[in-house]
């Protein structure tokens, strides 16, 4: 019984997913965060875009 508890404590397998779910969930937070930052700002360049392809005086 105390080999086994002493293998399960040095078990590392789920040890990996964990760490990469981790990375995952930092690197979430972050986009969130540069989004709510800048996000008033990507959507002014989204808008001067659709403005230039949608331009009035542009012929057909």
């Amino acid at each position: 019984m105390t080999q086994w508890i002493k293998n399960f404590m040095n078990e590392e397998e789920g040890q990996g997913m964990a760490e990469y779910a981790l990375v995952l969930g930092i690197i979430a937070i972050g986009v969130v965060g540069l989004l709510v930052l800048f996000g008033d700002a990507i959507v002014a360049q989204f808008r001067k875009v659709t403005a230039a392809f949608t331009d009035e005086t542009a012929p057909e």
